[in-house]
């Protein structure tokens, strides 16, 4: 077999399994583990997966910036919104992190509903602004306009002054052995101090990203309480998760 068409093949079994592993993809290819692993060295170096230790995983899809994500999958991320507002009590003080999921979460707060809101994102920030009952603490720094959402070392002073109930972040990647993991070195400063202010952790995102994995490690997967996904939470890709005791929404 050619090395193109073993780069194609190992993209596509990947593509379908969501993870290779070197032995495997040796005894399919009929090649030595040391080929393939260049290989997978290739399609790293070329930002087409991440290489872990035995194999590879996907890259997150994650890679738009925010304007372009907020239409995408819009009846998904309002079916995780519609679970997320299950752990919500009146009173609490909540941190929302930086994504298009938490702002659809933002968007559908019952206007009943007294929060306090810390938050590094800007257009979810806005559109809480509106709401009668919300307090809103906007994190100060850099604005990452990709992302539309404030980073560095400004925006995690402003996570390390607060404790919160319940933390609800959007993530780039994650997987049950890699933890959560980012593409983007800026995120992880303030990210980290994001989880660190909360009782719980509530990672909310689509079910695409469960799984995969970036350059940038954020956290151990011990430090996520719940997943909330719009998948129904028997799906057979939770099954690493609920073993770890990790609750799925």
């Amino acid at each position: 077999m050619l090395k193109e068409e073993r780069l194609d093949f190992i993209l596509r079994k990947l593509k379908t399994d969501q993870k290779v592993t070197l032995g495997e993809l040796s005894a399919m290819l009929q090649v030595s583990e040391y080929t393939v692993r260049r290989d997978i060295e290739l399609l790293a170096e070329n930002n087409l997966l991440t290489k872990v230790r035995g194999g590879a995983v996907p890259h997150s899809p994650n890679m738009h910036p925010f304007t372009d994500r907020v239409h995408v999958l819009e009846d998904d991320k309002k079916k995780i919104a519609r679970k997320a507002l299950q752990l919500l009590q009146p009173g609490q003080t909540v941190l929302m992190s930086g994504g298009t999921t938490t702002y659809t979460l933002a968007r559908m707060l019952p206007q009943d509903m007294p929060l306090t809101v810390v938050t590094n994102n800007v257009p979810l920030a806005t559109i809480l602004c509106e709401h009668p009952l919300v307090e809103v603490l906007l994190a100060g720094g850099r604005i990452d306009k990709h992302a539309q959402m404030t980073t560095g070392a400004d925006a995690a002073r402003m996570f390390q002054q607060v404790h919160v109930d319940i933390c609800f972040t959007g993530i780039c990647s994650l997987h049950h052995e890699i933890g959560v993991s980012t593409h983007n070195y800026d995120d992880l400063e303030a990210g980290r101090a994001m989880l660190q202010a909360a009782s719980k952790v509530v990672a909310v995102t689509t079910l695409d990203k469960i799984g995969t994995a970036e350059l940038y490690k954020m956290c151990d997967i011990s430090v996520v309480d719940c997943i909330i996904t719009e998948a129904d939470n028997t799906h057979q890709q939770f099954q690493p998760y609920t073993a770890l005791g990790i609750q799925i929404l």
